[in-house]
């Protein structure tokens, strides 16, 4: 393989009750996509539960761990020994009474490199975010990792272009997007549809505008009256789908990216040397209003 080129792994499973048969089930599919020539591998967001934001309750806050801590651990340990790069979406207790969704990224020689805390927090029926996480405060995070520097964003933040912009003009190779979505198990299939492809779409649109690979790795199953739509996938730097996913099934894919393709695209398509940043001081307001 081309040190031009970067094999990416994306594990898409299903979770259950029981946390330790979700971490080995992780830890399986890990394994499997570094059998396959893996070097990065980014599980879905929350993988360790079923996704709880479902609902209010403060019993499930007992799910969550300091960061470094046991997770981060095991996965440094695996990290280490497959030489690859582990990107693994935890919920975090900062201290007591505070907690953030969060992802870590461990080195291929298991070093734990750093935290991403979720910037934007959801509040919808069946994603009750806002009663769970702090909105992140560490700001938009590069990783440089052994194969590529990384840009590792979270679910919501998927549908913010000012998120992936400044996570590009950081430096960013490669953005990731560990996500937990899907639709309620009573939609049909027209709305399901719509609903897919403006979450693909969003997402495509962030590889064109900044020029690099994006990563989305969803979950799958039935979890109450949530059905978690999969269909995780790879675009190239220019927004063509290299990977899709089942919408129902597990799948651990391996999926081969060039690097050099995004000072192509950027020379051809210079979007970033056209960019008029004298211009942009109104998107620091909410909304903007006549007066």
């Amino acid at each position: 393989m081309s040190n031009k080129t970067i094999k990416i792994g994306l594990v898409q499973n299903s979770c259950s009750e029981d946390l330790k048969s979700n971490q080995e089930k992780a830890a399986a599919g890990i394994k499997e996509a570094a059998a396959k020539g893996a070097q990065i591998i980014c599980l879905q967001e929350l993988f360790g539960s079923l996704y709880f934001c479902d609902i209010e309750d403060h019993d499930n806050f007992k799910l969550a761990e300091k960061i470094p801590g046991p997770s981060t651990d095991f996965f440094s340990g695996l990290a280490k020994a497959l030489d690859v790069v582990i990107i693994a979406s935890l919920f975090e207790k900062r201290t007591e009474g505070l907690y953030h969704n969060t992802t870590a990224v461990l080195d291929a020689d298991g070093t734990y490199l750093g935290k991403y805390r979720k910037m934007h927090i959801p509040d919808d029926p069946g994603y009750y975010e806002k009663f769970y996480f702090t909105p992140g405060d560490l700001g938009y995070k590069i990783f440089k990792t052994k194969y590529a520097d990384l840009g590792v964003l979270i679910c919501w933040d998927q549908w913010y272009p000012e998120a992936a912009r400044i996570t590009a003009l950081m430096g960013a190779q490669i953005l990731f997007y560990p996500t937990a979505i899907g639709w309620h198990k009573d939609q049909d299939d027209p709305t399901n549809s719509e609903q897919y492809q403006a979450w693909q779409t969003i997402q495509k649109a962030h590889a064109v505008a900044n020029g690099v690979p994006v990563v989305a790795v969803n979950r799958v199953g039935t979890e109450g009256d949530m059905n978690f739509w999969g269909g995780s996938f790879v675009s190239n730097a220019f927004g063509r789908v290299l990977y899709q996913a089942d919408h129902i099934k597990e799948e651990i894919a391996v999926v081969e990216i060039h690097k050099d393709h995004s000072d192509r695209y950027r020379t051809h398509w210079p979007f970033l040397r056209d960019r008029r940043i004298e211009t942009y001081a109104p998107l620091l307001k909410r909304f903007i209003d006549e007066d």
